[in-house]
């Protein structure tokens, strides 16, 4: 019998393919009318919520307020470290114009389509994330406008959690077009950590997923948004790894792919072990979203797990130099990513569904399984998420108990040059007396 991961094309047809997926907002081909069209009192400046409203009214406050996507991404390329990264990395033109930095740090769409209410200082504004308004901000106020309209004249489906994963990685993780290299972060760069639900829960979120908005817009699951994003942060890894252009930075490969703790520690601290199936002194391919996606179907559907954890395992060994073509073994997991994808948009999560994830991450982790800190880091937001979503459906005894257990393993990956295995072994412990219950 077919197995979903080892024939991931087939399952691949179910999703929309790269060329029929809506382009993300920088990409869009029309006007980008600036933020000021939105900020009126009367349609999404609203100091207060609007009753017997579709939507909040008041996002444009809640964005300029509290968003950190409103001009403080931008506003952080005027300081000493942008300045600095700058100056070695050799540009000519300061961060706060350079397009390496504007095209995440702010909305840089090409100069011919910036209306004449545009602003770059806005930051990352409205129509960075919801598409060029050009063509939908007239007609999606007029009466018996409905959301189909609205996404046929180019607002951006963020939604639906493959467009939304696509959208937000592609500044949080990066892309094809804009990727934080080594390079940039030898240059003084923050290590890029990222995971989409726990980051949508702190933007703060700027709507409400009422029955009014399933209605329109179809059922919200957060484990569904984390699934997903984890699975496209991996493929973007991949696609590092295969893309001739990006996979390399002269005599080496691009190393940003790869687990920076293996290298960054002191020379007098050994922290090799054979989790991977690999000698000592061997590069390996960072596995931080590989290690959530191993749970994610091992609890989705289990019959596959065993398909997906060959096809990474043959990847560290090839990138390793271990046995078999690393090109060759990066294309089959990403085809098997595909089929997770696709397996995992119509999922819906149930109450038995979130209580084995999260079994199965504490248990991985008390197993030693998140012995490098990108896979600890991922695993306790992963934990968070699945905390807040039992909590939220009432479905945790005693919440205070357990944030507080939790508080204590996110103490353990707080610095990640202080991670010990150990430290984060026993908070998972101490954590799982009150999640088991």
């Amino acid at each position: 019998m077919k197995t979903i991961l080892a024939h991931g094309l087939a399952w691949a047809a179910l999703c929309a393919s790269a060329a029929d997926a809506p382009p993300l907002p920088y990409e869009a081909k029309a006007t980008h009318v600036g933020v000021v069209n939105c900020a009126s009192s009367l349609c999404h400046g609203s100091i207060t919520q609007w009753k017997d409203s579709q939507v909040l009214q008041n996002e444009y406050v809640t964005w300029s307020r509290v968003d950190k996507h409103a001009l403080r991404a931008n506003q952080v390329l005027w300081n000493e470290r942008s300045k600095r990264i700058v100056a070695n990395l050799g540009l000519r033109q300061p961060a706060h114009e350079a397009k390496l930095c504007v095209d995440c740090h702010g909305h840089n769409p090409p100069d011919a389509l910036r209306g004449e209410r545009f602003k770059a200082a806005d930051g990352v504004s409205c129509e960075a994330c919801h598409g060029p308004a050009e063509h939908w901000i007239k007609s999606h106020v007029a009466p018996g406008a409905t959301h189909e309209e609205n996404l046929k004249n180019g607002l951006y489906p963020t939604e639906d959690p493959v467009a939304l994963a696509r959208l937000c990685l592609s500044c949080h993780f990066g892309n094809k077009d804009k990727f934080v290299t080594h390079r940039i972060m030898g240059a003084g760069h923050p290590r890029i950590s990222f995971e989409l639900d726990t980051f949508t829960q702190t933007q703060p979120p700027h709507f409400v997923v009422d029955e009014d908005w399933q209605k329109r817009k179809g059922r919200w699951d957060g484990v569904r948004v984390w699934a997903i994003g984890q699975a496209l942060a991996a493929q973007e890894s991949l696609d590092v790894v295969l893309d001739p252009k990006r996979g390399r930075d002269g005599l080496f490969p691009e190393l940003v792919v790869f687990d920076c703790h293996a290298c960054h520690h002191p020379m007098s601290e050994t922290r090799w072990k054979p989790r991977v199936g690999t000698r000592p002194g061997t590069i390996r391919f960072n596995d931080a979203n590989l290690l959530m996606l191993r749970q994610i179907v091992r609890q989705t559907f289990p019959a596959e797990s065993a398909t997906f954890n060959d096809l990474v395992l043959q990847l560290h060994r090839a990138v390793a130099g271990e046995g078999g073509d690393a090109h060759e073994a990066a294309r089959r997991l990403h085809k098997g990513l595909d089929a997770v994808v696709a397996k995992l948009r119509p999922r819906e999560f149930d109450d038995r569904d979130l209580r084995a994830i999260l079994a199965g991450l504490v248990e991985d982790g008390i197993a030693g399984q998140y012995g490098d800190y990108a896979g600890a880091e991922q695993a306790s937001m992963a934990i968070a998420s699945v905390l807040n979503f039992l909590a939220r459906r009432g479905k945790l005894a005693n919440v205070r108990a357990a944030n507080a257990a939790l508080d204590r393993v996110f103490e353990t990956v707080r610095d990640d040059e202080k991670y010990r295995l150990e430290r984060f072994q026993a908070a998972l412990a101490e954590l799982k007396t009150f999640v088991a219950r």
